[in-house]
């Protein structure tokens, strides 16, 4: 029985990476009972200028629910922001909505992942005249020669798009879980065309499936590996075409009208890939319904001040 259903899970993560990426509709996965809080941990250091932070998240599997650390990824192409996957509540389920690669940050549930991604938008850096610049107040860069102009230093925009987390919960709606809707921009966000996790990210997310210790049923909720240090692989893909070309709006970083493909690097990678339940099913992506909201007593607030994991 375990056999089937290994192989059943295998043939699903093989049909997902035959998915054009230009055409990447969501991927829609529902469970019963709630994923567990987000572990805190260390961002390890942006090793060089171009990569994009992709924060850690729950994932479930065969075995429940396992973690795909966070890990450092070159830019699919010039412009390229990086959207989370999250957990909402929805029909009495838990469901997952897949990150995404677009010219803006959409929703992704008021869930704050740190490094930037603090419930709203993103906070983490920006792209200017063709390269992207880090903000190191939540991101950590390298030091020394070739940063330059792409490291700056802006903690009002963090204090604008902080939604407090004190209790580390990793989804949206349900008993507990955190209460924000999509915002105007971010519905609007949600709505233009976006690419897939480039195939790099789907082995990453694969490697941590058959990774038995990944497992919260194992490591309690605690992961040994929240976040990987080495880069994961480039993969260059042309821009998708946008439907969209609005100004920049707080926590959204605007993309200039040059969007191309970037030169694909020799970053070497472990290998790594994506995978879901069988429940799932593909939909227009990603959700535009409200999700149920908890009591008031769970209800994050905007904080006055930064606030990084």
């Amino acid at each position: 029985m375990r056999f089937f259903r290994s192989a059943r899970w295998i043939l699903m993560t093989l049909l997902l990476c035959l998915v054009p990426a230009s055409s990447y509709a969501g991927v829609f996965i529902s469970v019963g009972f709630a994923p567990p809080v987000l572990p805190v941990y260390v961002q390890p250091v942006c090793p060089e200028p171009g990569l994009m932070w992709t924060p850690g998240y729950w994932a479930y599997g065969p075995d429940g629910y396992y973690w795909v650390p966070g890990a450092w990824v070159p830019a699919p192409y010039e412009g390229a922001l990086w959207t989370p996957g999250y957990w909402g509540w929805s029909g009495g389920l838990y469901v997952f909505h897949g990150g995404y690669w677009g010219p803006h940050v959409g929703y992704y549930g008021g869930v704050n992942y740190g490094f930037g991604y603090m419930g709203v938008g993103f906070a983490g850096g920006a792209w200017r005249g063709g390269v992207f610049a880090y903000n190191s107040a939540v991101m950590h860069v390298g030091v020394g020669g070739g940063w330059g102009s792409r490291v700056y230093v802006d903690r009002t925009i963090v204090e604008r798009t902080t939604i407090i987390n004190n209790t580390h919960v990793s989804y949206n709606g349900g008993p507990g879980g955190i209460s924000h809707a999509p915002s105007p921009e971010e519905r609007t966000a949600m709505n233009e065309h976006h690419l897939a996790p480039t195939s790099f990210q789907a082995q990453h997310a694969s490697a941590a499936m058959h990774d038995h210790n990944s497992y919260a049923k194992v490591n309690g909720g605690h992961p040994q590996n929240a976040a990987v240090s080495r880069p994961l692989g480039a993969e260059s893909h042309g821009a998708p075409s946008f439907n969209n070309n609005r100004g920049a709006t707080p926590g959204n970083n605007h993309v200039g009208e040059s969007s191309r493909p970037l030169a694909t690097r020799g970053v070497s990678s472990p290998s790594y890939g994506s995978s879901h339940p069988p429940t799932q099913q593909s939909r227009p992506a990603p959700q535009q319904r409200n999700e149920s909201r908890p009591a008031a007593q769970s209800r994050p607030q905007h904080e006055s001040k930064p606030k990084g994991k």
